[in-house]
């Protein structure tokens, strides 16, 4: 049994997939590390919608997969930019996601934190940027999950310096009921986000960061770093103040920062884990045992497969994490909001199937053999 993959380079490669999937049963909860898995939107394929109309989800599909998520005993981040919040998921759309994710994890006992931001604006002047959050924020506490407040584009054209950062974060963190997780989304995740926190100079946005941390330390449960640089994240996990977490965001270097040193860990909140979620829970089980060894084991083989859906122009990952799950048999098809499945190329596809199927990812080889050669097809690959 072999499937015919295309290369980069324009030639077809044989590879040969593997008949049993890795079996890993859910399990007791985690004691060593929080974490939640950024989790992605299932679209509605039979929606008569264009790339720019409103997205059209599929309410069932994309909520059945957060009870995946959670029979594993990893958290959902919601609403976030796995779920393509500001590529295709309008802040409509978010909120509707918001609440039906935040009904579904009451009914499961599964835990939930979700995206605040100010997509519902396209700019405007700080007080408007200030009232959107507000806006978003309302609808995340009455909801009743944890907000996480995430980067705002408006807010990064709109700001003049740090002192207005400090200004609209502290006035969202003294009026937060609970405290929230703050993120932090480096520019390879959207380029809009250049020079967050009022610099382009990473070692001086760090600075006004850590001061809003500082400030209000009762109200930041913890912070998510996206940078992708394992050495920042770490020196600035160290400087925060006792009680608040570090959540590495960084899908290139997540092993070796989970498992942390002897000075600390980082938690995680992670769109690699949309993917890796039975395989990540497992390994933070093993964790939780003190076998960091044994947890390194499972989860360093995955960073090859997280480096590669994560490649240059980073944005893009959610398409091999939507194929994923559609190859996994989370879903009937591969379609995305906005037409987003376009967005990698089939060699990359192809590479990311290859990947996933060596560390038996698929519950089901043969119906992730069967529709990845569908794909195939489609393109002019023949048997």
């Amino acid at each position: 049994m072999t499937i015919r993959l295309p290369s980069a380079d324009g030639s077809l490669r044989t590879y040969e997939p593997r008949t049993e999937p890795l079996h890993v049963s859910p399990g007791t909860p985690f004691t060593s590390r929080t974490v939640f898995s950024a989790a992605h939107v299932v679209a509605d394929p039979y929606a008569d919608v264009s790339p720019d109309s409103p997205a059209a989800v599929d309410w069932d599909a994309t909520l059945a997969f957060r009870r995946h998520l959670w029979s594993h005993g990893l958290g959902v981040a919601e609403a976030m930019d796995t779920a393509q919040r500001g590529m295709g998921l309008d802040w409509a759309g978010a909120a509707e996601l918001i609440r039906r994710s935040a009904a579904e994890a009451r009914s499961v006992g599964g835990r939930i934190a979700c995206g605040v931001g100010t997509d519902q604006i396209t700019g405007g002047s700080l007080a408007e940027i200030r009232a959107a959050y507000e806006e978003q924020l309302a609808v995340v506490e009455e909801s009743g999950a944890q907000p996480i407040l995430m980067a705002s584009r408006a807010l990064a054209a709109a700001a003049s310096g740090p002192e207005d950062y400090l200004e609209i974060y502290g006035r969202l963190l003294r009026q937060s009921a609970e405290p929230v997780i703050l993120h932090w989304l480096g520019p390879m995740f959207d380029p809009a986000l250049e020079g967050y926190w009022g610099s382009a100079d990473l070692d001086a946005a760090t600075e006004t960061f850590l001061e809003v941390v500082a400030a209000h330390p009762d109200k930041v449960d913890g912070i998510k770093v996206s940078l992708l640089d394992a050495r920042r994240e770490i020196d600035l996990r160290r400087r925060l103040p006792r009680g608040v977490r570090c959540y590495t965001g960084d899908d290139f270097n997540y092993p070796e920062l989970i498992a942390g040193d002897d000075q600390g860990f980082s938690h995680a909140l992670l769109g690699i884990f949309d993917p890796l979620g039975p395989l990540a829970a497992e390994a933070v089980r093993v964790l939780d045992t003190g076998d960091t060894a044994g947890f390194r084991s499972l989860l360093d083989p995955t960073a090859e497969l997280s480096r590669h859906l994560f490649q240059a122009p980073t944005r893009f990952y959610k398409t091999g994490v939507v194929l994923l799950a559609w190859l996994a048999g989370h879903q009937s098809h591969f379609t995305m909001i906005g037409g987003l499945q376009s967005a990698r190329s089939l060699p990359h596809l192809a590479r990311a199937y290859e990947l996933a199927d060596a560390l038996g990812l698929f519950p089901d080889p043969k119906l992730a053999e069967e529709r990845m050669k569908n794909l195939l097809s489609l393109y002019g690959v023949t048997p």
